[in-house]
């Protein structure tokens, strides 16, 4: 095992973050093609505003990690480790939403929930850094 230090662990951490944001708009791209179809009663999907969420969610993680990193005082910075990591928890409960949804684009949340497992590994490293 290498040693990293806390600057090259926090820019690992922070572009993981960036990587997710990017990764969860192509995701919901791909399954607002299928999801926005009206049902035939004229319904529509409420999975969509899962997809919906997951960029919301995915494009706070980056610039919460900043907010903490730029932080001087110990408590503001847990403070915004504790939003990370509601975030990170309502990314995965969103996650398995949409991997129970009806659309093709559904097997791609398993690689959205790796990444959320790598960034969650990084996450608790990284808070014991702030």
């Amino acid at each position: 095992m290498t040693f990293q230090s806390s600057s090259e662990l926090n820019l690992a951490f922070y572009k993981k973050a960036i990587e997710i944001g990017s990764l969860t708009k192509i995701i919901s791209n791909y399954l607002r093609a299928d999801l926005s179809v009206l049902k035939s009663n004229g319904s529509e999907d409420h999975n969509i505003y899962f997809s919906g969420d997951i960029i919301r969610q995915s494009d706070s993680l980056a610039p919460e990690i900043m907010k903490a990193e730029q932080e001087p005082f110990s408590e503001q910075k847990q403070k915004h480790a504790e939003t990370l990591k509601w975030l990170t928890n309502r990314l995965f409960i969103n996650c398995s939403r949409l991997e129970k949804c009806n659309s093709d684009g559904r097997e791609f949340m398993s690689i959205l929930n790796r990444e959320l497992h790598k960034f969650k590994k990084l996450q608790k490293n990284w808070m014991l850094t702030i």
